[in-house]
């Protein structure tokens, strides 16, 4: 593989770890800005853990705890928000974060901090799958159904007796250690971090990849971060094949121009519910496929 095939692969898994991490809380109906907190806090920890002795496969599942258990803390008092507040209050924690950091001098401060350990492409992808498969598993389980219908309609989850507030504290606190593995992923790759990486920019673009890849099956941030990585990147190339200096100064307008579509045509995300069960429908065997009923008898039951 060339070097330039890994780097956009690496690339790619960065952003779909980072996906899962605000799609947990998304599915559960939170809107999380905090994306580049927990990534920080997540490369930091590890970066530090294994400068002070600990191998990298014991260093990154630290980070992650450790990340895990401040999103733990303040996911009580940030759950408390609905809304934009809930927005503010998640991007207010990741400029503490930064802001932390950049002055603590034992983690390098605005300079930076070096990693000693290196994961390569052979690292980083196993762990990428892992991760979507966990997440595709979470979505099947209890916690992901009360994830579902805290996400359609709280109040009508809370009289069917879903535990709402440890659902959103639960999808809170998995999101966060995911982001937290996808920042430690990022700095043994590149052996080198600064918080200035890990703006807000960041935490928007993220978000993006959630609401527009879909939010309502665990298909939606695996095909966002797949767009916002690969469509971007074929208009650069694009851009530079063509030796118009035109279309490089366009490109950015003409991706602006693509998501505004996705937008006002697919307003609920790329991949919806009702898509994935008309493709799962001729498989299902009986209902809804040749020569059987159609319609929403399948769905209403699974509802």
């Amino acid at each position: 593989m060339s070097g330039y095939l890994e780097s956009q692969l690496i690339i790619l898994c960065l952003n779909v770890i980072y996906a899962y991490g605000i799609f947990l809380p998304a599915a559960s109906g939170q809107l999380n800005l905090g994306a580049a907190g927990f990534i920080t806090i997540g490369a930091y920890a590890s970066a530090y853990f294994n400068t002070s002795g600990a191998p990298m496969y014991l260093a990154i599942p630290a980070s992650m705890l450790f990340c895990a258990a401040i999103a733990f803390v303040i996911a009580f008092p940030i759950l408390r928000t609905r809304g934009v507040y809930m927005v503010l209050a998640t991007f207010a924690f990741a400029e503490v974060v930064a802001g932390l950091i950049i002055n603590l001098e034992f983690l390098g401060a605005a300079a930076g901090y070096p990693v000693d350990s290196h994961a390569d492409f052979l690292v980083v992808v196993p762990v990428t799958i892992l991760v979507v498969l966990l997440c595709f598993f979470l979505m099947s389980t209890r916690l992901g159904l009360a994830m579902r219908s805290i996400h359609d309609d709280e109040a009508v989850a809370t009289l069917f007796g879903v535990d709402v507030r440890l659902a959103k504290v639960a999808a809170f606190t998995i999101g966060a250690a995911l982001m937290s593995l996808g920042g430690a992923l990022y700095g043994h790759h590149y052996n080198y971090i600064e918080t200035q990486t890990f703006n807000v920019l960041v935490s928007i673009y993220i978000l993006l990849y959630v609401l527009l890849g879909g939010t309502q099956t665990a298909w939606g941030p695996l095909i966002g971060a797949a767009f916002f990585t690969i469509v971007p990147e074929t208009l650069r190339q694009v851009a530079a094949s063509s030796g118009q200096e035109w279309i490089a100064d366009t490109r950015f307008i003409f991706f602006g121009a693509i998501i505004v579509l996705m937008m006002v045509f697919r307003p609920e995300g790329l991949i919806t519910r009702t898509m994935i069960d008309r493709i799962a429908m001729p498989f299902a065997g009986g209902r809804g496929g040749p020569g059987g009923r159609s319609g929403a008898a399948p769905s209403a039951k699974a509802a």
